[in-house]
């Protein structure tokens, strides 16, 4: 490609920057906007239709500069298809099944010889691809619920596709790509939060067909060594949105909702709910993008076994992100209980809580990879039939042996969110074990013939750091996204910044219902000046005090240590006294319920306002 042709990228971004303002004061005036509901997430009227500016620039730049093949112009012109069902949709409300209806008729485009090669049968893959075709356009319309993220994925998931064509030597088909990604760029201008335009169900289907259309035009070139590329290319680059729909998918379920029906409940909502502001939300989801299409244009080259190892990781990564994102509370919980009366998903919602079951069949897979990734270390990827048989064998004796050991060790019995330094040297001797016994069952097996021992070292590490991490994931979850503070309780002081200091914080900062935002410590102490514990600065004491509260609006001080001597407490009630400031001391009382009469228990229950029908 020289560069005269980026001509019509530069064209396709300019045009869109210029057509939009325009589409926007043309939907204003017609009063085609969003307006705010319960289950959108927008908060002002919002005009639509800006999927008409990205259509009408990307097909007239492809159609006039782009040398487009027969192939590409099937996928374009079904993609209009698409863009005339949404547009309809946007002015009168389609039914479900009617869009449905919709995109069966421009998936029709598979009879065109376009079908993704996922299996030797070509009924069959016709069938996959109509679904490819309709599953992905549908995730990009449900990925299109925050200021900016369908455009941008898009735009990234496009550029990964471009960059695909253009190894496969597909100059033509990667142009049209680059042609697409750069009208989303100048669309993303408007639509980037603060969003003065959405693009509407006219635009979010067709560059989900678009774009599913796409990955048709032979993706992997037909120079692939394996199925696997021809199988993961295409997921990778588009996962995301095909994440997105997978997760609210099963937590609609598992919460007995409609899949159809609107909510705040995606990915990037979640996110929002543990403590991102919109932005940052979108631009996490981009990364997870720009790594998922990076990982696609990887696994074409690599072998077959590299990348298996690689998917699989990803796969897990994003695995222990959803279980993380499913724990947010987003719906009524009157609502999910009705649900879970019914059997299938009272079902489901049992199986979901096996949590034993589920770390059992995470440890299968962990020490299957590091064994592999150990072995890989020392001699490669396994390409030869005796390495590969070798590695085979030894397979099924590890997972055995070493899940019966890390069951008699103790590694089943902790709870994620609260590992701790003794679980890490519980996990710790637990994989030095499994090791030592795995390695005499072989000998005892196989006499070890064909077995190395520096295999057997490495993967007992990279296990220990697989588990260890596997393990820590929630807490490292609830350190990168921190539960969101509230701006509406008090802005209070936390004065003792040792242990006692760090068990008030943490409980301020987890128990919205106190209504208490912690803004930092204050200690006599001069070495803890300055210093961080759970995001939350530590400042002075003595001296300072009065200059603190100033600075930082404290609302109400609270002394958290039970080692404060009396006069020390009398001087700093004086000094919140010179700014009327609440003094409250933080006290850990255990109560007896019962003293052989219930009086006790009950005068409890009393308090908490709760029946009492078996104490009466």
């Amino acid at each position: 490609m020289n560069p005269i042709d980026l001509l019509p990228v530069v064209l396709s971004f300019a045009g869109t920057l210029v057509l939009t303002p325009v589409v926007r004061a043309l939907a204003r005036r017609r009063g085609v906007v969003a307006r705010p509901k319960s289950d959108r997430w927008h908060k002002k009227p919002t005009a639509l239709l800006g999927g008409g500016a990205i259509f009408t620039v990307v097909a007239a730049v492809n159609l006039a500069l782009v040398p487009l093949t027969p192939q590409a112009r099937v996928v374009l012109c079904a993609g209009a298809f698409l863009f005339l069902v949404g547009l309809i949709d946007d002015f009168f409300n389609l039914k479900p099944y009617q869009k449905l209806s919709g995109q069966i008729m421009g998936a029709a485009v598979v009879w065109c010889g376009l079908t993704l090669p996922w299996t030797g049968s070509p009924p069959v893959n016709m069938a996959i691809t109509l679904f490819w075709l309709i599953g992905i356009t549908n995730a990009v319309n449900l990925l299109d619920n925050m200021d900016g993220l369908a455009a941008g994925i898009a735009a990234i998931a496009s550029t990964f596709l471009a960059l695909t064509f253009l190894g496969n030597a597909q100059a033509a088909e990667a142009l049209m790509l680059a042609v697409f990604g750069a009208g989303l760029l100048g669309f993303l201008v408007y639509n980037s939060n603060p969003a003065s335009i959405f693009m509407g169900d006219c635009g979010s289907m067709f560059i989900g067909f678009f774009l599913a259309g796409s990955a048709l035009l032979n993706p992997t070139g037909g120079r692939s060594r394996s199925l696997l590329p021809v199988l993961a290319v295409p997921v990778l680059i588009l996962f995301i949105p095909i994440f997105d729909t997978l997760l609210v998918t099963i937590l609609r379920k598992l919460a007995g909702r409609s899949v159809a029906r609107g909510g705040r409940d995606h990915t990037s909502h979640r996110l929002v709910a543990l403590g991102l502001s919109e932005r940052r939300a979108v631009w996490m989801l981009y990364v997870l993008a720009a790594v998922s299409g990076f990982l696609g244009l990887l696994v074409r080259d690599l072998a077959l076994d590299y990348s298996l190892a690689a998917v699989l990781g990803y796969v897990l990564l994003l695995t222990f992100v959803g279980v993380h994102l499913g724990s947010v509370k987003v719906y009524d919980e009157a609502e999910v209980r009705t649900a879970r009366a019914k059997p299938l998903v009272a079902f489901l919602v049992d199986l979901s809580y096996k949590r034993r079951v589920f770390e059992v069949l995470l440890d299968v897979v962990l020490i299957t990879l590091s064994y592999y990734l150990a072995y890989a270390a020392v001699f490669g990827h396994l390409t030869d039939d005796e390495p590969l048989r070798r590695f085979l064998l030894a397979v099924p004796v590890l997972v055995s042996v070493k899940l019966l050991t890390f069951l008699g060790m103790g590694v089943y019995r902790g709870l994620w969110r609260y590992v701790s330094i003794d679980d890490v040297i519980v996990f710790a001797k637990a994989v030095v074990a499994a090791s030592v016994v795995s390695a005499l069952a072989l000998l005892f097996a196989f006499r070890f013939e064909g077995f190395s021992r520096v295999v057997f070292i490495l993967d007992g590490l990279i296990l220990l750091v697989l588990l260890t991490g596997s393990r820590l994931t929630f807490r490292l979850f609830r350190e990168l996204l921190p539960a969101p503070r509230t701006s509406s309780g008090h802005r209070v002081l936390i004065y003792g910044a040792g242990d006692a200091g760090e068990l008030l914080a943490r409980e301020l900062l987890n128990n919205a219902s106190l209504q208490c935002t912690p803004v930092g410590f204050a200690d006599d102490d001069p070495l803890k000046k300055g210093k961080i514990i759970h995001g939350l600065r530590v400042f002075g004491g003595n001296g300072s005090f009065l200059t603190i509260c100033g600075q930082h609006t404290i609302d109400e001080v609270l002394i958290s240590s039970m080692k404060f001597t009396p006069e020390r407490i009398e001087e700093i009630a004086r000094e919140c006294t010179t700014l009327s400031l609440p003094l409250r001391r933080m006290r850990i009382q255990i109560e007896a319920l019962d003293d052989g009469t219930g009086s006790a228990a009950r005068s409890l229950l009393n308090r908490l306002g709760q029946p009492d029908p078996y104490l009466a």
